[in-house]
């Protein structure tokens, strides 16, 4: 229906909508001819006989396939619902709609309410059947265009991505060359940088640690300053993020790899939504060419660090867990050799608490008895004692090799300071010809030139200190003695600076893993080691009975007890205890109380002295006995003219009460005006008479 007479006046009263689209931003941007052609409808409105028009401009960018929301187009729907539209305008079907859906759903309501649509070719009526044909056919034409033109984008890139030409975006580090293609960036203060991450990560085999490193080193790392162009770039201090992505993204072993994430759909109050960047399997990715291009390492290197950062992830399965700290040694390393089920780590008792090993797993999930349990003090200890064994031998070596990486490190450090100095240098050139080159009368423009200058000159400072610093000698940090650290690994391994952390990775640097079992007849815990490079050895440890534990009494402080308690209180126990430096088992001195309380346990009776039947004497007793000072017994004592005995050295002295009756103690007790000496008849005297 073409001729503008057709329309009745009830239509002409109403307003007319000209609706105004297009897809996508760049298309606002560049296609100018296509959105004036659009606004140009309003006069075509005006010269069908509407004295009403309106223009809907609100959808401009946006995509009418049906994922995105359009509040233009909902405006529109909600105008006709209303009845207050006479007629849609529109360039052609594909601007309002490129789905069925929202395409039928526009002219039920226009025939609903008697609205006409009007394109370029004329003017349609959709409660008319012919009518409503022809704009059915458009708007299917229109939306089998849209997937045709997708399909054949789509297949033309996988296409040119088979062959690895497809440009895709390049990570940090890389730069598509107008010329040569795709290649390393020029700037080798970047390549260091890239580099740097993956060296240490190569030593430390944990993200987080390797952060932590560099870090303290006050490493750098770029951020694009210019969107996606990667062609400036501003240097902040590492994030966690910047290790990970470099870390997993296969561009960095030299592989093109195309279609490495997916889109979802869901349905979100009736209307369909996308989200994209969901990841996907390497063996589901479009597209992998391997060794396409120069990589910072090789694709062997790649696969081993994503199985050393799968393996370090938390509650993960397969492989040993990183080193956290913690109290247990061998925390993530066990292996149950039952059920075949990792062993978890439980902390007993008062705070802080023991470790103890279990496997819980059958217990909590099926049901099922536990599998074993066992102390972890004891387990850890011989473990280390095992680790030390072997690496013994090759002690001299791996002290050379640490010695070498130290070295190595503080001159990778001293290259990258010195990189950041020459970057400083550069922009703080720059920074002086820019203003140089200003209008001086440009006052504005002038000092933000020159607050830029001096901020370039504050950074030359901080590098050139921090690069004085690594190069002038200080007494506070030691050189390392990585000799001496070999000849004594015993002692190396429990220094106070040494923290479990690093015991933990010093020990997932030499196993692989271990499977322990309990051998219920002897009581013991069987653990077979696997060494790296797929040697096994085996140990066992003693399994403490129950109620023993490891703060039980020294052997040789019970020994003391056992022979002092028929004849000695428990305070003199005590004090005899502590002269001879014996500790309790929980590594306290000794009271009355305490050795009462050990004397009961193991069935020790009290001391004989309760009893009082006089016939041993403490030095006290003799001394009162005597009328004479502890100071004489004493001397008595040591001139061994008093017998007296002692339980053990250190012990009080026990004297016998019938030796006291002798001859020679009464003539020495009684003697009041001098010593008691041996005269000599050889002897000179000192000062002879004259």
């Amino acid at each position: 229906m073409t001729n503008a007479e057709m329309l009745p006046a009830a239509v002409l009263s109403r307003k007319a909508v000209v609706y105004v689209r297009q897809s996508t931003p760049a298309q606002v941007e560049t296609n100018l001819e296509s959105r004036r052609r659009q606004y140009e409808l309003v006069e075509v409105a005006r010269s069908r006989g509407f004295r009403s028009v309106e223009v809907i401009d609100d959808d401009l960018g946006r995509s009418a396939s049906g994922m995105v929301a359009r509040p233009g187009f909902e405006r529109l729907v909600a105008a006709l619902c209303a009845g207050e539209i006479g007629a849609v305008l529109c360039f052609d079907a594909s601007r309002l709609a490129r789905n069925g859906r929202d395409w039928h759903h526009l002219l039920d309501l226009c025939g609903l309410v008697e609205a006409r649509v009007i394109d370029l070719d004329g003017i349609y009526d959709p409660c008319r059947p012919n009518d409503r044909l022809l704009l059915g056919m458009k708007g299917s034409i229109s939306e089998f265009e849209l997937g045709v033109l997708r399909a054949r984008m789509s297949d033309a890139a996988q296409a040119k991505a088979r062959r690895g030409e497809l440009r895709i975006g390049v990570p940090i580090g890389y730069i598509w060359h107008r010329e040569i293609g795709l290649g390393l960036d020029p700037d080798r203060r970047l390549q260091e940088a890239v580099r740097l991450i993956f060296e240490r990560f190569r030593q430390l085999a944990s993200a987080r640690q390797t952060l932590l490193s560099l870090t303290a080193e006050g490493l750098h790392f770029p951020r694009p300053s210019d969107g996606k162009r990667l062609t400036s770039f501003e240097w902040t201090p590492l994030r966690y993020r910047n290790v990970i992505s470099l870390l997993k993204n296969p561009f960095y072993a030299g592989a093109y790899a195309y279609g490495k994430s997916e889109k979802h759909v869901v349905l979100v109050e009736g209307r369909a939504r996308k989200t994209y960047g969901h990841g996907k399997p390497m063996a589901d990715w479009d597209v992998l060419i391997r060794d396409h291009h120069e990589g910072y390492i090789d694709w062997t290197e790649f696969e081993r660090n994503q199985t050393t950062l799968a393996a370090n992830t938390y509650g993960r399965a397969g492989g040993a867990k990183s080193g956290r700290g913690g109290r247990a040694l061998l925390a993530g390393m066990l292996t149950c050799g039952r059920c075949g089920r990792g062993l978890g780590v439980a902390y007993t008792g008062m705070s802080p608490g023991r470790p103890v090993y279990r496997c819980d797993r059958p217990n909590l999930e099926l049901g099922l008895p536990r599998c074993l349990s066992f102390g972890g003090s004891r387990i850890d200890a011989a473990l280390a004692v095992e680790a030390l064994r072997v690496v013994e031998p090759m002690a001299i070596e791996a002290a050379r090799e640490a010695e070498r990486m130290t070295v190595e490190g503080e001159a990778e450090t001293r290259r990258m300071v010195e990189l950041d100095l020459h970057q400083a240098r550069y922009e703080a050139s720059l920074a002086e010809r820019r203003y140089a080159a200003c209008d001086p009368d440009n006052r504005l423009i002038a000092a933000q030139l020159e607050k830029n200058w001096e901020a370039a000159l504050q950074r030359v400072e901080t590098c050139t200190a921090r690069l004085d610093a690594l190069a002038r000698p200080t007494d506070t940090p030691p050189t390392l003695d990585f000799g001496g650290l070999a000849d004594d690994l015993a002692s190396a391994w429990s220094a106070p600076g040494v923290t479990m952390r690093t015991r933990q990775q010093m020990l997932r640097a030499l196993i692989t893993g271990i499977i322990a079992d309990i051998d219920e007849t002897a009581r013991e815990v069987i653990l077979t080691i696997h060494w790296r490079g797929g040697q096994h050895s085996q140990i066992r440890v003693r399994k403490p009975r129950t109620g023993e534990h490891g703060c039980r009494t020294p052997d040789e402080a019970l020994a003391v007890m056992g022979r002092m308690a028929g004849r000695w209180s428990d305070a003199d126990i005590a004090a005899s205890l502590n002269r001879m430096a014996i500790r309790t088992g929980q590594g306290k001195t000794w009271t009355a109380h305490r050795v009462g309380s050990i004397r009961k346990v193991h069935g020790m009776h009290a001391y004989r002295s309760a009893e009082k039947n006089g016939d041993w004497l403490t030095m006290s007793e003799a001394a009162a006995k005597l009328g004479v000072t502890n100071h004489v017994i004493r001397r008595l004592i040591t001139d061994r003219i008093l017998l007296a005995e002692q339980v053990v050295p250190g012990a009080p002295y026990q004297i016998r009460a019938t030796d006291l009756d002798a001859d020679r103690i009464t003539d020495v007790t009684n003697r009041k005006c001098r010593p008691c000496r041996v005269e000599d008849e050889n002897q000179i005297p000192m000062f002879p008479d004259t």
